[in-house]
């Protein structure tokens, strides 16, 4: 098997290349997008633990090939109703960047997955002033795609350093206790 390297000037040519693509993803009849650059893999659900002491949009964790990650729904994190799963209902495993360049994976739940779009910065829009239920610093910016409009998410936004560090406590007291009890 050849091994593949990737160097800088190949990763660059990556980001290049996919610098405009979003992955567009619903949930209800809204269209939300993330960087694809962001995006590790799209999975079915999984077995999850749930974490005690975290936020209700907070799942818990999943073994994702031997990492434990943690999973948010993305509906309740926006104050949305919740509704049950279907065969459409999966995770988008992301990877946000923290300013000190460390990197967080995640999975969040979604209600279904719909396609690679490639959008402009032409194409995009900053966030409305109004009537808007998702905090403005959630959002990348407005995409305009053909006659609809497709919400781009900052996905390190959506889970905060707050979040995210109360996320990681709770996992630690979690397998410290499965230790002390095995």
């Amino acid at each position: 098997m050849a091994m593949i390297e990737r160097t800088e000037s190949s990763a660059h040519d990556s980001r290049g290349a996919n610098e405009n693509k979003f992955l567009s993803f619903c949930l209800g009849k809204e269209q939300y997008g993330v960087e694809i650059l962001r995006v590790r893999e799209i999975i079915g659900l999984l077995a999850i633990t749930p974490l005690p002491q975290t936020p209700a949009y907070v799942k818990g964790v999943m073994n994702l090939r031997g990492r434990i990650i943690p999973v948010i729904d993305l509906r309740q994190r926006f104050g949305l109703p919740s509704t049950e799963a279907t065969k459409e209902t999966c995770i988008i495993v992301l990877e946000a960047s923290e300013q000190d360049g460390t990197q967080t994976v995640m999975g969040a739940i979604v209600d279904s997955v719909r396609e690679v779009q490639d959008i402009p910065r032409s194409a995009i829009e900053g966030a409305p002033e109004f009537g808007c239920d998702i905090p403005l610093r959630y959002i990348l910016g407005m995409g305009k795609v053909k006659d609809k409009v497709i919400v781009l998410l900052e996905i390190g936004e959506v889970i905060g350093l707050r979040e995210r560090a109360q996320i990681a406590g709770a996992i630690k007291e979690t397998a410290a206790a499965e230790r002390r009890a095995a």
